[in-house]
């Protein structure tokens, strides 16, 4: 803390809400007008709220951009440090969205937490199939769909018969009653039952939890609308979700989640290219002697990276689109900068034609390889 005319001054307080209390006294009393702290992990949050009470301007500050000289760490030089380069502007405030994006935001990343678990349990399952020697994943898509969670249900209660047990799948499932019955055959015993029980649980468990996280979601969209509507500032949640779903790849979850991690308020990032470069999908700067070291993607927020890849990954699929069309330029110039005619020299016979994915690229390349008579 510096303030005009006081000088520095070091005095510890607690972490608990008392003693935060106190520190907010303190800066009160000695007039203290900004406030500037380091963003480590979920430990600022309870400074913040309760610093947020009174009148100061809050500075976040990320840990990367105002990294100390190494060996010289300590609690109280880094509150020096930081209090030195809030004096002379030299901190770039993070961004700390308002308290009900703060909630709607912490709601969807435990979805998506919850939903990564879900996908570890049924994982387990599958493996815990295999074990027994049951190969439902090789004649049905999704193992606890309708048809597989009736199966499954039906193995943990001591059904071994594949005919009564294929005779269960929906009448939609493309494999044959021989396949089902041969895939349904194997050796389940009771610790497998066991297993397929404590996974089908777990499952079940975060499906409930996700279907009670979006109606929370929802009852807390519904409000700020209504807060919206009573104050007539801005415009209403629901009719940023719609506007962003006209963009190819993006559905109602993938654009509430953006909306919880961007924000409402654009005014923040002066241009597209300043988003971007706030979301790490632009390459770094990496330029020293006048040669480019390295091109690799930024760090930024990987809740909103890992979802906008995914939206980019859906919107190429979108036919007539601008994305689809891009994509099958960019693909094709992929194809263009590698060989199409590769000669094996120690191979004596032709190989196949095979399908690989080309280095530091998502995209699958297509490579023919002829091999050359030996002499």
């Amino acid at each position: 803390m510096r303030a005009l005319g006081i000088g520095r001054q070091n005095y510890p307080f607690e972490t608990t809400t008392s003693g935060l209390l106190l520190l907010l006294a303190w800066l009160t009393e000695l007039g203290c007008t900004h406030v500037a702290m380091e963003a480590t992990g979920v430990y600022w949050k309870p400074v913040w709220n309760i610093l947020s009470d009174g009148d100061f301007e809050l500075v976040l500050a990320n840990a990367a951009h105002i990294k100390n000289v190494p060996g010289r760490k300590t609690d109280v030089s880094d509150a020096a440090w930081i209090a030195d380069l809030l004096a002379h502007g030299l901190i770039r405030s993070s961004f700390v969205p308002e308290q009900a994006i703060q909630e709607l935001r912490k709601l969807l990343r435990t979805r998506k937490q919850l939903g990564r678990q879900q996908s570890s349990h049924i994982k387990r399952l599958q493996k815990t199939l295999e074990s027994a020697n049951v190969k439902l994943d090789s004649v049905i898509t999704d193992i606890v769909g309708k048809s597989g969670r009736a199966m499954i249900q039906a193995l943990m209660a001591g059904e071994t018969d594949p005919g009564k047990l294929a005779a269960l799948a929906d009448h939609r499932i493309k494999a044959s009653a021989q396949e089902l019955r041969e895939a349904l055959r194997g050796r389940v015993t009771n610790h497998h039952r066991f297993l397929l029980h404590l996974h089908l649980q777990h499952i079940e468990f975060a499906d409930a939890a996700i279907q009670d996280i979006d109606r929370n979601v929802t009852a807390l969209i519904t409000r700020m609308d209504q807060e919206v509507e009573a104050g007539q500032t801005r415009a209403s949640f629901q009719s940023l979700i719609l506007l962003l779903m006209t963009i190819p790849g993006i559905d109602v979850l993938s654009a509430r989640i953006i909306l919880s991690e961007i924000g409402r308020d654009m005014s923040r990032f002066p241009t597209a290219g300043h988003l971007l470069s706030w979301a790490g999908l632009c390459p770094r700067n990496d330029e020293s002697a006048g040669k480019r070291r390295s091109t690799r993607l930024r760090k930024g927020d990987p809740w909103l990276k890992t979802l906008l890849v995914q939206c980019a990954w859906a919107a190429r699929r979108k036919k007539g689109s601008y994305f689809n069309a891009q994509f099958l330029r960019l693909r094709g110039a992929e194809v263009r900068r590698r060989r199409p005619v590769q000669l094996r020299p120690h191979c004596s016979r032709p190989s196949t034609t095979c399908s690989r994915t080309a280095p530091n690229s998502r995209i699958s390349v297509p490579i023919i390889s002829i091999a050359a008579p030996r002499k």
